[in-house]
């Protein structure tokens, strides 16, 4: 009796997929719902390339450690489970790491010791753990992209944000992760007094709480209960009840 492709089978049938992308994006977002990963999240998200750059490093671990952990569920021991995990994240991160040293040195060496704890957020063993040993690889990966999608998602706003309130500018030094990106620089605004706050660690901190209140703010008008029933000014409502013979 094959139960692994029983096992794959119900997974697939039963997958969700716009349920996974409205998670990652929004419901069950790494930055804005489960505050994971803040350390990287707050340190280097003071410009849009730093935000981009660790933000596709991360999506892409995240990524490509769910796929492994799908493939190799059956094979792991329960006792191993977790230490083989995080070789396998640690590994990926190993690769990010070295691709980022051979094609985008400057974004590198801004980034700094970030790129290489990506192997310390818990999102990827989170993910890894809770969805990826539990669904076939398809599932899985498509969650790590979206989970990785949402983290990029904040650390990019977060990034346009206090560029743009701390230089006047945005996209600027984008050339150290896009080489072509050489005059992307825009400058929006010269201030005369720069709003340093911004781009100092407590901004970071500052706009990351607007943000979690407008997204507080958005989910209680979208969950607010519909009336279910017009109801006249002056009426009364009456209840009604019936008794089965």
């Amino acid at each position: 009796m094959n139960t692994g492709s029983t096992e794959s089978t119900n997974y697939t049938n039963s997958t969700n997929y716009a349920d996974i992308a409205s998670k990652g994006l929004w419901h069950n977002n790494p930055g804005l719902v489960q505050l994971l990963g803040l350390c990287p999240l707050l340190a280097v998200s003071n410009s849009v390339v730093n935000a981009l750059g660790l933000g596709l490093a991360t999506m892409a671990v995240l990524t490509g450690s769910n796929l492994l952990v799908s493939l190799f569920r059956h094979q792991l021991l329960p006792a191993i489970r977790l230490p083989a995990f995080v070789m396998l994240i640690a590994a990926l991160t190993t690769c990010t790491e070295l691709v980022m040293q051979a094609w985008a040195w400057e974004l590198h060496q801004a980034l700094g010791i970030f790129i290489p704890l990506i192997v310390t957020n818990c999102v990827l063993l989170g993910r890894a753990e809770g969805f990826a040993s539990k669904h076939p690889p398809l599932a899985a990966t498509f969650d790590g992209l979206m989970m990785g999608g949402g983290f990029l998602l904040v650390l990019v706003i977060i990034g346009t944000i206090r560029e743009l309130l701390g230089t006047g500018a945005l996209f600027a030094n984008m050339h150290q992760l896009l080489p072509f990106a050489t005059d992307w620089t825009l400058h929006l605004f010269n201030p005369e007094t720069p709003f340093l706050l911004a781009i100092l660690p407590p901004g970071a901190f500052l706009v990351l709480g607007f943000l979690l209140a407008l997204k507080n703010v958005i989910d209680r008008k979208l969950t607010r209960p519909a009336a279910s029933e017009d109801v006249v000014p002056g009426s009364k409502r009456v209840r009604v009840t019936e008794q089965a013979s």
